[in-house]
Order: C-alpha cells, then structure tokens, then sequence
C-alpha cells in the first residue's frame, strides 16, 4: 500500500476570543476549540461516505476505516491511500480491488455526515444484529493493567486537553502501557484511527485492550471484533446492544473504569484483579 498526502495540515485547533462570565465577574481571554471538518472517504474514484472528523492522523483513519467497515479483508487489499484537500473540506482517496469495490457499491449503504450514530444508513435492524464477529478470547485481562493505563490517559489525551471536546481512545498492552492513542470529535472516528495505527504497525494484540474515553456504543463493539481485539474498556457506561453483541461476538466489554475499579458486562472469566468479598 502506498500512502500520500496532498494537502497543507487543517489545524486541529482554532485559537477564538471568548467571554468567561462567573458570580459577578466576566473576562475577555483566549480559548481553543476543537476542529470538525467534512472528511469524505473514496475508493476507486467513488466517494462512499462523508465524516465529521478531527483533520488528523488521516492514513490511520482510512485505513482503520476499511478495516473496520470490512470493506478490505486487511491491509494488502488496500492498494493506495492518497489524503488531498478539497474546495470543502479534505478526502481520503484509496484504491481497492474491483471485486472488493463491486461488493462495496452492493451494500447500498450510506453515512455521509455520521458524527455519533452507527446505525445510520444501514439497510435493516436485522443487518445490526448479524454485524457480529467472533474473535478469538486473547489472554487474560487485568484490572491493574486498567488502573495503571487510566493513570496515564488523561495526559496522553493533548487535544481533549487543549479544548474539551475530543474523544480519546488508547491501545494499552497487558502490562498497563499506553502504545497509541487517537483522539477524535468522533468516537468511532478515534477507533478507526487506532486501529489504522494497530494494522500499520504490527503490534500484538493478543493481551491488550482498548481503553476509550467515551461511551461503549454497539459500534465500538462492532469495530473491535471485526480487528480480533477482544477487550473494550470505557470510561462510561455501554448500552445494552453493545453488551449483547459483546457477549455474541466474543468481546469482553467492561465500563465505568475508575482506578482499579470497573464493571464488567461481558466474558468476565477473563478478568483477574482484586476481588474482596462483600
């Protein structure tokens, strides 16, 4: 696969004048807000979707994008990767193969302009619950290895940070060390770039997790099991349809992580940690 890029760097941040108003008291002072920008992704000369998406790390995010979608089986498939800035806005264009690109124009499935929503385009409810993969167990998951990662996730998160209004989403290894992290106004937009990270690098998922800063939505879930990954650890809560896809496609989805402590919703014999009886 060959990668390139055609386009001065949009900034990920804008620097604004804003006003701070407090009990009796209002302030003029400099501020930074996160950037979204129309991102669309093309293969084969054929734009597929529009995103909102933070302008960064866009070979990551094309290429985790395809995984992720199953719109290549891996990495190989995807021929090209040129990111070229548009009059609008910036597109991801990638060549594929002509019978990857075939199936492709078959899903009849669009999402342009996705900045939360998974289900948005897709043809039934039916196709959702059918969207499951199973994935191989992995090794064993630990809650200090959890802690150890949380310990560290806020200052590896720079641009939630700058501006609080970025998702972050971490590759933690069975030791509790941060590889990677992406962040993203999307929280699927951040996975796909990690992912895109974890597929261009090679690294060993076996043991790992990912750790992200959001909510677990079904699409998460979706997203991990398609790339073998078989623990998901959120900040927040998941809904009940990322539980049940877990529990179905083999993930092991824990929420609510708070130091050493977390709940677990799926494959919990996984899990070791400090377990004190009540």
């Amino acid at each position: 696969m060959s990668l390139a890029t055609d386009f001065a760097d949009y900034a990920t941040t804008q620097r604004m004048t804003v006003l701070r108003l407090g009990p009796g008291a209002a302030e003029l002072c400099d501020d930074a807000v996160v950037e979204e920008v129309p991102v669309a992704v093309a293969y084969n000369g054929i734009v597929h979707a529009v995103m909102l998406a933070t302008p960064d790390d866009l070979e990551d995010f094309g290429l985790g994008f395809s995984l992720s979608e199953g719109i290549v089986a891996d990495a190989e498939e995807l021929e090209s990767l040129r990111v070229v800035e548009g009059c609008d806005g910036i597109e991801v264009r990638m060549e594929i193969p002509m019978e990857r690109f075939m199936a492709l124009k078959g899903k009849r499935r669009s999402i342009a302009g996705r900045s939360g929503c998974g289900v948005c385009g897709v043809e039934s409810l039916q196709a959702i619950a059918r969207s499951g993969h199973p994935v191989p167990s992995g090794g064993r998951l630990s809650v200090d290895a959890v802690g150890r990662a949380l310990a560290r996730f806020t200052e590896r998160q720079t641009l939630h940070r700058a501006t609080g209004a970025a998702h972050g989403v971490a590759w933690v290894d069975a030791a509790g060390d941060i590889l990677a992290v992406r962040e993203d106004v999307g929280r699927h937009n951040a996975l796909d770039k990690l992912i895109g990270w974890l597929v261009r690098t090679g690294v060993d998922r076996r043991g790992g997790f990912v750790l992200t800063s959001s909510r677990a939505s079904y699409e998460l879930v979706q997203k991990a099991a398609r790339l073998g990954i078989s623990g998901l650890v959120a900040i927040s809560a998941p809904t009940g349809l990322a539980v049940r896809m877990a529990e179905s496609c083999g993930v092991s989805l824990a929420g609510f992580a708070r130091g050493n402590r977390l709940v677990v919703y799926s494959h919990g014999d996984r899990w070791h940690g400090d377990r004190r009886e009540s």
